[in-house]
């Protein structure tokens, strides 16, 4: 999970903080120093470190903070605003040219996930309605150009190609002119790599540059490198000049490093983060979301955002009904199995609920052959069974056992999941009519 690590060190320090009432200043330089040694466990960048610590312990050590009735909460809330100016203050957002198509040129080191991100942006913006064509640049990858054929038909966008023979400065020209004949109003550029930066490659890059005139340079670094990642954005952005990062395979990285150093280092913005290997696995880059879930405070907001893709507006009313009504079957419990699996690993939605710890739920996950026991197990009892569980006596338990290919055991733990889904859907349930009032319905999944 995301900046696991860094996130159980950090809550160490201030579970320390909020149990001494009353802070001393030398309780705020203990707990900097434990702050810095996290950070820099985490592979962020010295220059960076040193500079946060400072600042936190400048604002923290002011009389308003060490005399207040909540010294330890206020110290956690300076810590909060400067991850989060730290990371860049606000979400950065793609600068859309005023007359299409907008350029978008992507650029970075080979392996770093380049083609595959170019089509998860592209998929991205078309939900967004935007009508995006990807352009194959990279003519020295074997099997690039296919590579991205294949990602671009998974997401049901064109590919702009002219084989492997042409200059890619001819390319990137051709599929301009394509674009504006075709109505397109995004174009995306996945061009060449290296395993290292050299001059051969930032000529190319700068020569598309020059013929172009991207509106957007996005450098696509795999988080997970660290400090190697920081490396590689800072000299893209002095010899090419880039408008933003997308971080890869954020999920896998437990550290932090890159996301917490680049802003600092490159004064470029992260604009997006991929995490997971399905296509639909990139969303926007919100700094102070980010820094609350850091520091074990949730991203209610994301969470929200993440769970409204699955929703079917009728369906939630239904079971609404059918929860005030007592009337939730297994067939309902199959639904929300089922829309929770779209939405990814389940320690993940967890690190994003406040006060919840997930690393309790670290590897859980629902995958598409537990869905096939369940859906066998709930195949095999009958409608009134289905409909009211409370009947499953023992011989029931036996006969759907054998139908289904699975133990008692297993029909237990079933039947055991499905009376906790239903406290939780209620929860949520409860909880929906609350933010109604704020005009956000709790959302429950298709």
């Amino acid at each position: 999970m995301a900046f696991e690590g860094l996130s159980g060190k950090l809550q160490e320090v201030f579970k320390k903080l909020k149990g001494k009432g009353k802070l001393s200043e030398k309780d705020v330089k203990e707990a900097m120093r434990e702050v810095k040694i996290a950070l820099l466990e985490a592979d962020v960048n010295f220059k960076v470190v040193k500079d946060f610590v400072n600042k936190v312990t400048e604002k923290s050590l002011g009389q308003e903070v060490l005399e207040s009735l909540t010294p330890a909460q206020q110290v956690i809330k300076i810590v909060n605003d400067e991850l989060t100016n730290l990371m860049g203050s606000i979400q950065s957002k793609i600068n859309y040219g005023s007359k299409p198509p907008t350029i978008i040129m992507m650029v970075g080191l080979q392996g770093s996930g380049k083609t595959t991100t170019s089509g998860k942006l592209a998929n991205m913006l078309k939900t967004q309605g935007k009508n995006p064509l990807l352009v194959a640049c990279d003519i020295y990858r074997p099997a690039a150009i296919k590579q991205l054929q294949v990602v671009g038909s998974k997401v049901n966008v064109p590919v702009f190609s002219m084989g492997d023979k042409t200059n890619p400065v001819d390319i990137a020209k051709g599929a301009l002119d394509y674009a504006v004949s075709n109505n397109f109003n995004v174009m995306i550029i996945d061009t060449a790599g290296r395993l290292h930066i050299d001059e051969e490659l930032m000529d190319e890059l700068v020569n598309i540059k020059l013929s172009l005139k991207p509106h957007e340079i996005l450098l696509v670094v795999d988080s997970m490198t660290g400090q190697d990642a920081v490396n590689v954005a800072e000299v893209f952005n002095n010899k090419l000049g880039i408008d933003g990062v997308i971080l890869t395979k954020l999920d896998g990285d437990t550290r932090g490093g890159a996301a917490l150093s680049i802003r600092a280092v490159t004064q470029k913005p992260i604009k997006f983060v991929a995490m997971g290997e399905k296509l639909s696995d990139i969303e926007p880059f919100h700094p102070d979301r980010m820094a609350s879930r850091i520091l074990g405070m949730g991203d209610v907001l994301s969470l929200i955002e993440k769970v409204q893709t699955q929703i079917d507006e009728k369906k939630a009313a239904e079971l609404e009904k059918k929860l005030l009504s007592q009337q939730f079957s297994f067939d309902d419990f199959l639904d929300q199995l089922q829309g929770i699996k779209k939405m990814g690993p389940i320690e993940e939605l967890f690190s994003m609920i406040p006060g919840l710890n997930a690393s309790k739920f670290k590897g859980m996950s629902i995958s598409d052959k537990d869905i096939k026991r369940i859906e066998a197990i709930i195949q095999s009892m009958t409608k009134e069974e289905r409909q009211n569980p409370i009947i499953i006596n023992g011989s029931r338990k036996k006969r759907i056992a054998a139908g289904s290919g699975t133990s008692i055991q297993q029909v237990n733990s079933l039947l055991k999941q499905f009376e906790q889904t239903k406290k939780m859907v209620k929860q949520f349930a409860d909880a929906g009519k609350d933010m109604k009032k704020g005009k956000i319905r709790m959302p429950f999944f298709r």
